[in-house]
């Protein structure tokens, strides 16, 4: 039986009359070479890669080491490749046994080959479990923070701007900067909390600081703690460069190591996707004993749209982004909040504005290709840039959400003392 062409292979996946162009480097090609999208498969590798891990992880794999490319692509901002892509779903079809099995063949007939990974792929679950990284443990969590957050700091400053913040923005407009987002962000939050000078904030997953230096300078005393070296430095820097070091504190440490209590709020901004689901409860329960009776509490996390939808992201995920990472719906989430004792008070859906957020840092990854290849190489941005705007495209299609709870821990006497909360409604 004759080899397969790349392109033969290709039309056992694809309807012919699919709006897409298929370029590979043996010289065959698949489609109209008029079509929306060109995609062009220049090695044999990214074939290997597709055989050993069919999918979106052997996919990404091919697409980060050049094997996988577009003459429509901007590495820094692929958004708009993702739509043309999803136009060929509709077009995608199973090959039967007999079609995968010559296929098979025909790429066997080269060699068996096992192409190493990207040399930035994470190891997989399986790995982890073998050297004792427990998912959600101490350890664990550790090792899976530290990979995602001590890359190099000069790299997500290229895109997440001067305000350092990697959460959802709020945007009163389209046309408003990403930095005034940000700040209105943190003040949403702060207005929520309705903390007064003097007041003590703790900040769980602290980030690079800037909730700290909004809060400080509002005169509320905050302690951020955060399991990433390369954050905590930049942190204690930015903390005494504004000269707030009398109010503002940031440590290098497990949220559950942290001696203090009877904080008067509490806030949790985009920390949760690290915790896991079943961990959701003992999570709770300790920023719950941390609070003193009538305190608040601020979880900002992204969100699965329903509960029918699995917990655990893909293998390109947890390979390269969020190791052990899982995502829960609303009501999930806020049923174990009101479970461990705290009143939901409020809820909201941030969704749009992390879709616009993400569009602003591909912006800025794309303004600064040069150096963040010069920094991080061309793999490591070529990730950034296409997990960035995937995740835009699946807040846009509401495949995925963000959402803030606020809660307050009831005083003995109900909660009917707290004060009413002043912040502005969202557009």
């Amino acid at each position: 039986m004759a080899s397969m062409t790349v392109a033969q292979m290709v039309e056992l996946f694809v309807k012919p009359d699919a709006p897409i162009h298929v370029a590979a480097f043996d010289g065959s090609s698949f489609g109209d070479a008029d079509a929306p999208v060109t995609l062009e498969i220049k090695s044999s590798r990214a074939i290997y890669y597709l055989v050993n891990a069919p999918g979106e992880l052997g996919l990404a794999r091919a697409y980060l080491q050049g094997d996988i490319d577009s003459p429509q692509l901007v590495p820094g901002d692929p958004y708009r490749l993702f739509g043309d892509l999803v136009a060929v779903k509709p077009y995608l079809r199973a090959p039967n046994p007999a079609q995968l099995a010559h296929a098979v063949a025909s790429v066997a007939s080269h060699g068996i080959r096992l192409p190493e990974p990207p040399a930035i792929e994470g190891p997989g679950r399986l790995h982890r479990l073998t050297e004792g990284l427990l998912p959600h443990s101490k350890a664990g969590d550790a090792a899976t923070v530290s990979y995602h957050y001590d890359q190099s700091n000069d790299f997500y400053a290229l895109f997440l701007g001067p305000s350092m913040t990697y959460t959802c923005a709020v945007f009163d407009s389209p046309d408003t900067s990403l930095e005034a987002a940000q700040k209105a962000k943190l003040d949403l939050i702060l207005d929520k909390l309705a903390l007064k000078p003097g007041d003590r904030l703790l900040d769980i997953g602290c980030g690079w600081g800037s909730m700290e230096i909004e809060a400080a300078k509002r005169g509320v005393k905050v302690l951020g703690v955060t399991l990433s070296e390369e954050q905590v430095e930049w942190a204690q820097r930015w903390i005494r460069e504004e000269g707030l070091e009398d109010l503002a504190e940031v440590r290098l440490m497990d949220y559950r190591d942290v001696p203090e209590g009877d904080f008067d709020a509490i806030c949790s901004i985009g920390m949760m996707e690290h915790v896991g689901h079943k961990h959701y409860p003992s999570y709770f329960k300790e920023i719950y004993d941390k609070l003193k009776p009538g305190a608040m509490l601020l979880n900002h996390q992204i969100t699965r749209c329903d509960s029918h939808q699995g917990k655990k992201a893909g293998q390109f995920i947890d390979r390269y982004i969020f190791p052990d990472g899982e995502l829960s719906s609303p009501a999930e989430i806020e049923m174990v909040i009101q479970d461990t004792g705290f009143e939901v008070i409020n809820q909201e859906n941030l969704r749009q504005h992390y879709a616009l957020t993400l569009h602003r840092w591909n912006e800025n990854l794309v303004a600064h290709w040069d150096e963040a290849v010069k920094l991080v190489g061309s793999p490591k941005a070529r990730l950034w840039g296409l997990y960035m705007a995937g995740c835009a495209y699946n807040f846009e299609m509401n495949n995925i959400q963000v959402h803030q709870f606020l809660a307050v821990k009831p005083q003995d006497n109900g909660t009917d003392t707290y004060p009413l909360r002043p912040w502005w409604p969202r557009h």
